[in-house]
C-alpha cells in the first residue's frame, strides 16, 4: 500500500512536471517590453504561459491605454476599464467579460510577487494597445496610438488638389517608435492598400447596422483604424456591389448592404462619408467597380424598379447562377461607364479600380445575336469579338477618367495568369484551369501596352509552392509585362486564405511575408493589395496583422 502510494505521488509529480519547467522555460525566455519606444522594467517581466499566452503586468495596459485598472481581493477579479470598454478578468475562469458579454479566454488573470499579470493579446485587442511580437529578440513593442508613426502617403497616384481649401491633417509629433527590421526587407513600396467588400456585408456595414448611420459609420472608422494601425495606407472600397451603389445616384438604386432594402434611402451619402474619414487619415481612398455583374444570385424579387436588370432586361444574360450586363452592348458598356463618372465627377476618390467581373469563365454565355447585331469591324471569332468589347471599355473609361480628373488613377485587378504558356509561348509558366485572356476575354496586354490604364493588380492568390500557378513565377511574369511601360504593378495578395485554405502553407501568417519579401526583389512592383480587410484586421489568423505591422514598418 505504502509502495502504491509512493508511486502515485512520482506519477502526480511527474504529471506536475511539464507546467513547472514551462514555467522555467518562459522565464528564460528574459522577455523585454518597450512602449512607444521606450523601454519599461516592470517589477515582474513578461512570460510565457504553458498554453502560449503572453502575460504582462496590469500596469503596463494602464500606462500604454490610460485605463483604470482595479484589483477585488475577495473576487479575485481585476477591472480594466477604459471610456465605454469594461473588461472584467476572474483569475482561474476562462471567460472574461468585456461590456457584460462572456469572451472565452485560454489564459485568465494571474498573481505573480503580488502583481496582477494579464493577456497582454487580448487585453490589447479589446481596447486598442497595438502588439508587434519579435520572435527572434524576444521583444513586445507597445504603440498607444492608433498609427504606429503613420503610414506614407504614396506618391503616385497622387491626390487631387481642390481649389477649394481642405482640412490640413495634422502630422504627429511623437517620435516614430523604433522596430526592429526584417531580415530581407528592402525599401517600403509605397502602395499599402486592403481591398473591404460590401456584397454580402461581408466586411462593411455590418448586417446588425442595417439602416443605423451612426453604427455603420463607427464600424467604418474603426476598420480604418485598424487598417492603418497594421501599415496600410490605401483602401480599395466596394462601391457598386451588384449593380447598384453606396452613394446618391441618378443611374442605379441604393444597395441593399446598407438598409436591408435595395433602393432604400439609408439617410446619408456612405461614400462621401467614407472619402472623408479615409482623407483625414492620411490614406488613400479607391472606388472599386464590378464592372458587368448585375446580381450575384439569378432572382429577381428582391431588386428596385429602376435597377439594370429591370429598366433594361434586353441587357441581361444569365450566366452561372448569376445575371450579367452583356458586353457585347454599346449602350450597356455605356451605362457602366456613366456610373463610374457619376462618382469621378462627385468625389474627391483618388482612384477607380475594376475587378475581374468582365465575362464570366467556364459557363455558356449567350450573346449571339449581340454578336450578330454589334459587330461593325466585322471580326470573325466570337473570342477576339469578345475581348474588343472589354478593350474598347476599358479605353474608352480610362480617357473618360482622365478627361475630368487627370489626377484619379484607373487601373485593374484581373484573374492572376494571363494566358499559360502551353497555350501562348509568352504566357506565363503556370498551368491554370483558366485565363483572363481566354476565359474572361481581358486582355490586359493590350491595355498596359497602349497605356490605358495607370496600374494592373494581377490576383495572384496562389502560394510560392503551389505548382499549377506559383506566386513567384507570376510576379516574375508581371514584372516583364509591365518593365518600361510606366503602368505601375500592384500585386494582388490573398490573405484570406491564411488559416482558411486546408494546404500547409496557409497554416502561418509567414506566407504573406514570404511574398513580400519577394516582391522587394523588384523595383515594378509598387506595393501590393491584400484581400479583404476583415481577414486581415478582424479575423486575424496567426497574428496576421501584428506580422504586417512589423513587416510595414521596418
Amino acid at each position: 500500500m505504502n509502495y502504491r502510494k509512493w508511486m502515485l505521488g512520482v506519477l502526480v509529480l511527474l504529471l506536475c512536471l511539464p507546467i513547472g519547467m514551462g514555467s522555467v522555460r518562459a522565464a528564460g525566455l528574459q522577455i523585454t517590453i518597450e512602449l512607444d519606444g521606450e523601454a519599461l522594467s516592470p517589477d515582474v517581466p513578461p512570460y510565457i504561459t504553458s498554453s502560449n499566452v503572453t502575460m504582462v503586468p496590469a500596469g503596463v495596459v494602464s500606462k500604454g491605454l490610460g485605463a483604470a485598472v482595479e484589483w477585488d481581493q475577495n473576487t479575485r477579479t481585476a477591472t480594466i476599464s477604459k471610456g465605454e470598454n469594461v473588461l472584467k478578468l476572474t483569475s482561474g475562469l476562462k471567460t472574461a467579460l468585456v461590456n457584460d458579454n462572456a469572451v472565452g479566454l485560454d489564459t485568465s488573470v494571474q498573481i505573480v510577487q503580488g502583481r496582477v499579470m494579464v493577456p497582454l493579446r487580448f487585453v490589447s485587442e479589446q481596447l486598442g494597445l497595438q502588439v508587434v511580437w519579435n520572435q527572434a529578440a524576444k521583444h513586445i513593442a507597445l504603440y498607444s496610438n492608433a498609427e504606429i508613426g503613420g503610414p506614407s502617403t504614396p506618391s503616385v497616384p497622387t491626390v487631387p488638389t481642390p481649389s477649394i481649401p481642405t482640412p490640413i491633417v495634422p502630422t504627429p509629433v511623437k517620435p516614430t517608435p523604433a522596430v526592429p527590421s526584417v531580415p530581407g526587407a528592402k525599401a517600403s513600396k509605397e502602395m499599402k492598400g486592403a481591398w473591404i467588400s460590401t456584397v454580402f456585408n461581408l466586411d462593411w456595414p455590418s448586417t446588425s447596422s442595417a439602416g443605423n448611420e451612426t453604427k455603420q459609420k463607427k464600424e467604418f472608422d474603426t476598420l480604418l483604424d485598424k487598417l492603418q494601425s497594421a501599415g496600410f495606407n490605401a483602401v480599395f472600397v466596394q462601391v457598386r456591389p451588384s449593380g447598384d451603389s453606396l452613394y446618391p445616384s441618378v443611374l442605379v438604386p441604393w444597395s441593399k448592404v446598407l438598409t436591408g432594402t435595395q433602393g432604400k434611402n439609408p439617410g446619408y451619402d456612405p461614400l462621401e462619408y467614407m472619402v472623408s474619414a479615409t482623407h483625414n487619415r492620411g490614406m488613400q481612398f479607391h472606388a472599386w467597380f464590378n464592372p458587368f455583374r448585375a446580381t450575384t444570385d439569378a432572382s429577381t424579387s428582391g431588386l428596385a424598379s429602376n435597377h439594370v436588370v429591370k429598366a433594361h432586361p434586353e441587357w441581361v444574360v444569365p450566366a452561372e447562377n448569376k445575371l450579367y450586363i452583356n458586353p457585347g452592348i454599346p449602350e450597356a458598356r455605356q451605362h457602366i461607364i456613366d456610373t463610374v463618372m457619376e462618382v469621378v465627377k462627385g468625389y474627391d476618390i483618388d482612384g477607380v479600380h475594376l475587378d475581374d467581373y468582365f465575362y464570366p469563365s467556364g459557363v455558356s454565355f449567350a450573346d449571339d445575336e449581340a454578336f450578330k447585331a454589334y459587330n461593325p469591324k466585322a471580326i470573325s471569332s466570337k473570342g477576339d469579338w469578345r475581348r474588343d468589347n472589354i478593350n474598347d471599355f476599358i479605353s474608352r473609361l480610362g480617357q473618360a477618367i482622365h478627361g475630368v480628373k487627370s489626377n484619379v488613377s484607373f487601373g485593374v485587378s484581373p484573374f492572376g495568369v494571363w494566358r499559360n504558356k502551353k497555350a501562348d509561348s509568352t504566357g506565363s509558366d503556370t498551368t491554370a484551369g483558366v485565363s483572363a485572356y481566354d476565359d474572361m476575354y481581358a486582355d490586359t496586354r493590350t491595355w498596359i501596352r497602349s497605356g490605358w490604364i495607370d496600374y494592373i493588380a494581377p490576383q495572384i492568390y496562389w502560394s510560392l509552392s503551389f505548382s499549377a500557378a506559383r506566386y513567384d513565377k507570376l510576379v516574375d511574369w508581371w514584372v516583364n509585362e509591365v518593365k518600361g511601360t510606366g503602368v505601375k504593378l500592384y500585386i494582388g495578395q490573398a490573405t484570406y486564405k491564411v488559416g482558411t485554405d486546408k494546404s500547409a502553407e496557409w497554416q502561418s501568417g509567414e506566407q504573406i511575408i514570404n511574398q513580400l519579401k519577394y516582391n522587394e526583389k523588384y523595383d515594378e512592383v509598387a506595393g501590393s493589395i491584400m484581400f479583404r480587410a476583415n481577414d486581415i484586421v478582424t479575423r486575424d489568423p496567426f497574428g496576421l496583422a501584428s506580422l504586417l505591422t512589423f513587416y510595414f514598418k521596418s
